[in-house]
């Protein structure tokens, strides 16, 4: 194994992680991994080794993301999530005003994607404002923006639940 292998098989647990919050499921989000790796194997010759590896990778799933949800059609089930987006249509009954995973989860999946990645990499991944701007290749600033965004956006979809907490920390 050469240098470059030991440390994207470091990474591995990293990029699922993300891929599966990205994607909602388990298998979309692996799926996901593999097409990266599979390019970034292909791309290995640009990875220049005094950059971060790990934002290399990030950088390159994010991409592959993106790319294939261009590609998509819109299905009944993005309108659905873009409808949980409108807090006006969240209504939890007393017995459901308790923050759980599911709520995160699904509060996450209604955000656009540009928002849902910028705060999966701050709040789950603990990258840097400066990484997690160089791995979805925005300025710092963009990147403040969709952080911003899509905290508030979470905050006022759970804005029902008791216990909202005070900021997202990172899930193991």
């Amino acid at each position: 194994m050469d240098e470059l292998e030991d440390y994207v098989e470091r990474e591995i647990p990293h990029l699922r992680r993300f891929a599966h919050s990205l994607c909602g499921s388990a298998e979309e989000g692996d799926d996901l991994v593999q097409d990266a790796l599979e390019r970034a194997w292909r791309k290995r010759h640009s990875w220049r080794r005094e950059g971060s590896i790990r934002g290399w990778l990030f950088r390159i799933l994010y991409r592959v993301f993106l790319n294939s949800r261009r590609a998509r059609k819109p299905a009944a089930a993005d309108v659905d999530a873009e409808s949980l987006a409108d807090p006006a249509n969240v209504r939890l009954s007393p017995q459901e005003a308790r923050l759980t995973a599911d709520d995160l989860r699904r509060g996450l999946e209604a955000l656009p994607d540009e928002q849902r990645a910028a705060v999966l990499l701050v709040a789950l991944e603990g990258v840097s404002y400066d990484e997690a701007a160089s791995m979805l290749d925005v300025p710092i600033g963009t990147l403040r923006s969709r952080l911003f965004r899509g905290r508030e956006a979470l905050r006022r979809t759970m804005s029902d639940v008791e216990r909202m907490p005070a900021r997202l920390r990172r899930v193991k």
